[in-house]
């Protein structure tokens, strides 16, 4: 530990702010307000325009050099990993990266380009999973499917992907499973095999912490009506939303790695971040909180100065924790 404070005020102070981050987001605003909403349409209508770059986040960028296995699922399904290796430099890793979408969207190749920054950066081998989504297969089919993929990892079951150093991570809901892949590894399996978590604008109160409930109908990429939707897509009738095995924020933390927490402040995730990570240090572990003043939800997917910073300290902080922090980083230029 250190005698850092977690949480540094000036991201909250009212002369704050980042003027091309306030351009971003009355431009995503703007061009939100035009479209109908995802919910007055069917789902693989939204999951098509979003694979086409019609949605908030830019389309599919597919890295050239991607490659995909598959690995079994507890059920005897295939489980897709997309994996992505240094080209540059050698492997020193994995990164287990689990995409976001709300549980209902998102697939792994939304992240190609990011990623590819990210392994170049650390020499670590990107995987990353393609979850089954809800409501085709609802809770608990995304986290046993990343759990499976997480356990085919560490039997050396993907080719290519060292075990040697691990780490782990993800988005909205990605940081979600992430969290829920650590715990399961840790409860059932009596593993803590990853040395590193990059936990970026999670979920992890699913009956909606106060920032979420206030938001209200603004859709800065989401608005309040869009996670609830997305939790009663995600999670059946019969499960309680504060079970810890669904809302990671009310689960024991203890014997976790190092996490960095990152969000921004215009983010109707804040709360779950600023909740997790307090909770995060107060069970022992390190923890380490990037708060971007001006950033909307996952602010990192939309091209800026303030999202290369973002991706640099990302890329610091698994060295840091990999152990080999005398590798370059990514470029802040």
């Amino acid at each position: 530990m250190t005698d850092e404070k977690l949480i540094a005020a000036a991201p909250f102070a009212l002369e704050a702010g980042d003027a091309e981050l306030k351009r971003i987001n009355a431009e995503i605003e703007s061009f939100q307000a035009s479209m109908p909403s995802a919910w007055d349409l069917p789902l693989e209508t939204v999951r098509q325009a979003r694979r086409e770059g019609r949605g908030v986040f830019p389309g599919l960028q597919p890295d050239p050099d991607a490659s995909i296995v598959s690995v079994r699922g507890r059920a005897g399904h295939p489980i897709p990993l997309r994996i992505l290796r240094p080209a540059t430099r050698a492997a020193i890793g994995t990164y287990l990266h689990i995409h976001g979408g709300g549980w209902v969207f998102g697939e792994a190749t939304e992240n190609d380009a990011r990623l590819r920054r990210l392994v170049e950066a650390t020499g670590l081998v990107s995987v990353s999973v393609d979850y089954r989504l809800a409501p085709e297969h609802p809770f608990p089919a995304a986290p046993d499917d990343c759990e499976d993929a997480a356990l085919a990892l560490l039997r050396g079951e993907v080719d290519g992907a060292p075990t040697g150093r691990l780490a782990i991570g993800g988005e909205s809901a990605g940081a979600h499973l992430s969290v829920l892949v650590l715990l399961r590894l840790r409860d059932l399996h009596d593993q803590t095999p990853f040395h590193a978590a990059n936990l970026v604008a999670g979920a992890y109160d699913l009956s909606l912490t106060p920032s979420v409930r206030s938001f209200g109908s603004e859709r800065l990429v989401l608005n309040t009506q869009d996670v609830v939707e997305f939790v009663q897509r995600f999670v059946p009738d019969s499960l309680a939303l504060r079970d810890p095995a669904v809302s990671p924020l009310f689960a024991g933390l203890e014997r976790l790695p190092p996490a960095l927490f990152g969000v921004g402040t215009r983010d109707l995730l804040l709360d779950d971040t600023l909740f997790m990570a307090a909770r995060w240090l107060a069970a022992g572990n390190r923890t380490e909180l990037d708060v971007q003043p001006d950033g909307c939800h996952v602010y990192q997917a939309f091209a800026s100065e303030a999202a290369r910073r973002s991706e640099a300290l990302m890329a610091a902080f698994l060295l840091r924790h990999l152990g080999d922090a005398s590798s370059r980083v990514l470029s802040q230029d």
